[in-house]
């Protein structure tokens, strides 16, 4: 971990570097025309010797901006330009209103605000630039710095929009990357769904046929021990085809489940028939008609009753189990309440319920259709579990 920290601190350092050195190399050439600038200014322009560095630097000093705020340091070499020639007489037969380091200076922010800033701000500074050689220079050699400093703007479009379509390919390669792994990670839980399919598809097999074949392998079955052994089976067979519906979709290999329906709301009798035949003491209240029900509620009520029923009779063996369902227009109100345990659990079963996820997974279907789940402890020691549904969901 140690090691992990140190390369992350070495790379941005690394990084923050090779931010650096632009700025640098930005700074270093501003000094050069600067350099440049202060000593011939006297060459070009009428200008006492204090007063040289200052005029320079307005010329020039702007330069630093050029890869941070080129819009900022156009304005204000653009601001010398315009003052500079008003302010001080040309010498001798010199031309220009500026010197050729203020022009180069001018000319590199007009090609940074083309790079950098918005297409109104180029705009802007191409039209002011052009209409501030065309009042300034002599002659008509205002037409050929227009189409010069066009051309410069075109080509710094172009960078600009090669810039872009670098970064939107980088992203786009970026989401692949992720694509891929996304995919990788399916992939993986893919193959885990075949181990565990094959796994629990196998070891269950063995217990229906062990169900189903004991009436017959042992003597002297009572009635009541074979209806114990079917109901064993069954409820082993619906697992087992649960198990195979649910980890047979994530097969990878060309493997396809029978397409069976998602239990709804039709099969809670089932579902309450069969806690019945597994021991549990079970009273029922279902109240009203469960009219209009969508798929998805539908299967919402018939997990969270399932999960319900299966941690009372995990949880608390030969309690007596209590379920209140209520039909209404538009809700479904379910409340299933076990007493405390009367029978000793087996240390090989948590006695917490908070500790598993059957909860966390039924307030998550609950919240998936739009409705609310609460999961507590009774003070006489028994457990609730109280959902209200919409019997459609919202979209």
């Amino acid at each position: 971990m140690m090691r992990a920290g140190m390369t992350a601190a070495v790379k941005s350092s690394a990084k923050q570097g090779r931010g650096r050195w632009p700025t640098v190399v930005a700074v270093v050439v501003m000094l050069i025309l600067y350099s440049v600038a202060w000593p011939t200014l006297q060459l070009t322009h009428d200008v006492s010797p204090p007063l040289m560095p200052l005029v320079a630097g307005f010329a020039v000093f702007p330069f630093v901006l050029v890869l941070s705020r080129p819009a900022l340091g156009w304005a204000v070499t653009a601001l010398a330009a315009l003052v500079i020639p008003l302010a001080f007489d040309r010498v001798g037969d010199y031309t220009y209103p500026w010197q050729v380091v203020h022009i180069i200076v001018i000319l590199s922010l007009v090609l940074a605000v083309a790079i950098i800033e918005e297409i109104r701000v180029v705009l802007v500074v191409w039209i002011a630039t052009v209409l501030l050689f065309f009042v300034y220079l002599p002659g008509d050699d205002g037409w050929g710095w227009m189409v010069g400093l066009t051309a410069i703007v075109v080509f710094g479009l172009l960078v600009r929009w090669l810039v872009i379509s670098r970064r939107q390919l980088a992203h786009e390669e970026e989401i692949s990357e992720l694509e891929r792994a996304r995919r990788a990670v399916l992939e993986e839980k893919a193959r885990i769904a075949r181990d565990l399919h094959d796994i629990v598809a196998h070891h269950m097999s063995m217990v229906v046929v062990q169900a189903q074949s004991a009436p017959y392998r042992l003597t002297d079955v009572s009635d009541e021990v074979r209806a114990e052994f079917d109901s064993l089976g069954a409820t082993a067979r619906e697992a087992l085809n649960e198990v195979r519906s649910l980890l047979g979709v994530l097969r990878s290999d060309g493997y396809t489940p029978e397409n069976e329906p998602q239990p709804g709301v039709e099969r809670i009798g089932e579902l309450l028939a069969a806690s019945q035949r597994a021991g549990v003491r079970l009273n029922t209240e279902i109240t009203g008609e469960p009219v209009g029900v969508s798929g998805g509620v539908g299967l919402a009520v018939y997990r969270i009753l399932q999960e319900s029923l299966t941690n009372s009779a995990r949880h608390a063996p030969g309690a007596a189990v209590d379920v209140r369902i209520r039909w209404s227009p538009g809700t479904v109100e379910m409340a299933v309440t076990n007493g405390p345990r009367t029978e000793a659990v087996s240390a090989m079963v948590p006695s917490d319920r908070n500790g598993g996820s059957g909860i966390r997974g039924m307030g998550e279907r609950a919240a998936t259709v739009g409705g609310r789940l609460v999961a507590h402890p009774r003070p006489d020691g028994g457990f609730e579990v109280h959902a209200v549904l919409p019997t459609v969901v919202a979209v």
